[in-house]
C-alpha cells in the first residue's frame, strides 16, 4: 500500500532525489539568515537579553534527507518541520511546472483528533 505522498511523488512524476536536491537548496543559510541570527545573539549578550522585535525567523539549514524519505514512504511518524520541508520543496517544484500548490493534508494522512470518552 503506497502512502499519499508516495502516490503523489509516482502522479506527478516527481523523483525523490530531485526532491532531496530541491530541498538542499531551499533551506540552506542565505545571509540574511545569518544577520538574523547574529542580532539574536548579539541581543541574548546585552544588558536586557531581550529578543529583538521585528525579526523574521531564519531557516533552519536543515534540507530534506533521503532516510526521512524513505521513512515517509513506509509510513513512519515524521517530525512537523520535516513535513513542512518536504511540503515545501513539493511545492517548490510544482511551481517550477505551473501548477497549484498542494496542501500538507494532501500529502501526509494526518489523522483526526480522538475524541476522549470521559
Amino acid at each position: 500500500m503506497a502512502t499519499p505522498l508516495e502516490s503523489f511523488l509516482s502522479d506527478n512524476k516527481i523523483d525523490q532525489r530531485r526532491l532531496v536536491a530541491v530541498s538542499k537548496r531551499l533551506e540552506r543559510l542565505q545571509p540574511e539568515d545569518r544577520a538574523i541570527r547574529l542580532k539574536q545573539r548579539q541581543a541574548r549578550k546585552s544588558e536586557d537579553g531581550k529578543k529583538p522585535e521585528g525579526l523574521k525567523k531564519p531557516r533552519s539549514g536543515r534540507p530534506v534527507t533521503a532516510m526521512t524519505l524513505k521513512r515517509a514512504f513506509n509510513g513512519e511518524r515524521l517530525t512537523g518541520p520535516a513535513k513542512t520541508r518536504i511540503l515545501r520543496a513539493v511545492n517548490h517544484i510544482l511551481e517550477t511546472r505551473k501548477q497549484s500548490a498542494v496542501a500538507l493534508d494532501s500529502l501526509f494522512a494526518i489523522p483526526a483528533p480522538s475524541k476522549k470518552s470521559e
